[in-house]
């Protein structure tokens, strides 16, 4: 049986999410992610180190509204040496613990966490010269500015690479993502929207997010009887290099006929993910499988 507890006594759920980048630091960045739905909305601002140490200095949250235990945002302030890698959201559950909210405040410890891999400190001199409309040397700078790209999708993989050399690669990479002016303020924005909607025996699952370099709108169409997803479908109207990153998203059309069941979370790891297909398609589908409840 699938079930959603956002879905309980309604047909209908959306979360949104808000983050961006401050360049507030001349070693770290401070990240920003507010979290709303219905029920409540929360914030937490975290004060991080680059790549590749993806070090916590310092954080603080807020509740916005709704019942939230207010005893989580004293846990949060414990996240002050922590780095943002394997492990991190077992830290962040343990931190938060179990009271009214906390999984607001875990999934937005992951967007920080996200969030940290889209700027990077690169030395000036590296940026001598740059170019926005060289895809070849913004993927170079992609994979010398963050330590956990290379072979993290089909894009940063050799036979992404190769693809550089043999067709026309636009890229909305700009020089603030890889060497921000020191003070400069939201040098990276991102909106995420999730829905869940029931029609009768049908569930749709939604999932949007649009930022400098990305552009996704996802869909999917559960049967409930079956248990089984009938329609797989997504519109990526910006990726960071056109030509190479619309490689991995023809796998999408794998998830239609899948079981939609607790082992679905685990099988996209490699259908969606992993070095020939797209980290981002893999991390909007997983997350609004995390809506979901299998038994």
């Amino acid at each position: 049986m699938i079930t959603s507890p956002f879905l309980v006594g309604r047909d209908r759920y959306e979360r949104v999410m808000e983050g961006w980048v401050d360049n507030t630091h001349e070693d770290a960045f401070t990240h920003t992610v507010r979290i709303s739905d219905d029920d409540s909305s929360i914030e937490l601002h975290a004060v991080c180190t680059p790549s590749p140490a993806y070090e916590v200095r310092e954080a603080r949250a807020r509740i916005l509204a709704g019942a939230v235990d207010e005893a989580i945002v004293t846990g949060i302030s414990h996240l002050s040496g922590t780095r943002m890698v394997a492990g991190f959201t077992k830290h962040m559950a343990e931190l938060c613990g179990s009271g009214a909210g906390a999984w607001r405040f875990v999934e937005a410890g992951i967007e920080v966490a996200r969030l940290a891999r889209q700027v990077a400190k690169l030395p000036r001199d590296m940026m001598a010269g740059f170019d926005p409309r060289d895809a070849g040397k913004c993927w170079e700078l992609d994979t010398t500015g963050w330590v956990d790209l290379p072979n993290s999708c089909f894009t940063y993989s050799d036979a992404g690479k190769s693809l550089l050399s043999t067709r026309i690669v636009p890229t909305p990479m700009n020089a603030q993502l890889y060497a921000a002016t020191p003070g400069a303020e939201k040098i990276f924005v991102r909106k995420k929207r999730s829905r869940l909607v029931l029609t009768e025996r049908r569930l749709h699952l939604f999932h949007s997010m649009h930022d400098n370099v990305h552009g996704f709108d996802l869909h999917y169409e559960v049967d409930l009887d079956s248990e089984r997803i009938l329609a797989a479908d997504s519109i990526t109207s910006r990726l960071p290099y056109q030509g190479i990153c619309n490689e991995p998203q023809q796998k999408i059309a794998t998830m239609v006929g899948q079981a939609a069941d607790a082992s679905l979370g685990r099988r996209i790891q490699t259908s969606l993910g992993g070095m020939t297909g797209c980290a981002q398609l893999y991390d909007l589908t997983s997350d609004l499988l995390k809506l979901l409840t299998f038994s």
